[in-house]
């Protein structure tokens, strides 16, 4: 019986050490195979279209840029001519939050880890896309299922915990201690309200607040 071929992977982070680590713990599994590393988004975009990865391992935060903006791109249907259709994308991420979490399993990736976690999931997570079903870090899932849907204006109840800090004039840092998470999914949260509610300035920020009922 023949064996089959093994899952060609590529690595997507902006940080080297992280890439290498990632190699190593995916070098202890035969079915998997690196085929590729980007540490930028126009990099991720490149090799994804030349190699036609199977599976894109995923961090959200590349700099200023934020990974999701990408993955509609990454999961459009491939050219009549490639092997395989779209890859499979697992995000290896830092962001613990809910929301996070859920507006990524929205735009179409498969699995969804935390950093932190990597070493006891990675392998686990891939095996589950893989085979064609969806891994999501268990106590994210928990989580989840606790938590109610986002409300009909499309945000989540982080999203507009966020939206109405921001627009009483707290800085990212007074956020992110008060929320208590840390200072990049804030970072994260302000950018998503800019791009999803088409806003360019705090004041634009502070109108949608009254808008949503979030200020008196």
């Amino acid at each position: 019986m023949a064996k089959s071929p093994p899952w060609r992977i590529l690595l997507a982070d902006d940080h080297a050490v992280v890439r290498a680590g990632l190699r190593a713990l995916l070098a202890a599994d035969s079915r998997c195979e690196v085929v590729g590393e980007a540490s930028s988004l126009g990099e991720l975009r490149a090799l994804a279209h030349a190699l036609r990865p199977d599976l894109i391992v995923l961090d959200l935060s590349f700099g200023a840029e934020h990974a999701l903006t990408v993955v509609p791109g990454l999961l459009a249907p491939a050219a009549p001519s490639a092997p395989s259709g779209p890859p499979r994308i697992v995000v290896l991420t830092m962001h613990d939050d809910v929301a996070t979490a859920r507006q990524a399993l929205t735009a179409g990736v498969q699995g969804y880890l935390i950093k932190e976690s990597a070493a006891d999931e990675l392998l686990r997570a891939v095996e589950t896309v893989m085979s064609g079903s969806t891994y999501l870090h268990p106590e994210l899932g928990v989580r989840m299922l606790r938590q109610p849907e986002p409300p009909a204006d499309g945000l989540s109840p982080r999203e507009r915990q966020v939206l109405a800090l921001v627009a009483r004039g707290h800085t990212n840092a007074e956020i992110a201690e008060q929320l208590l998470v840390s200072l990049r999914t804030v970072e994260t949260h302000r950018a998503n309200l800019r791009t999803r509610l088409n806003l360019h300035s705090r004041a634009d920020l502070v109108d949608a607040a009254r808008l949503f009922g979030l200020l008196p």
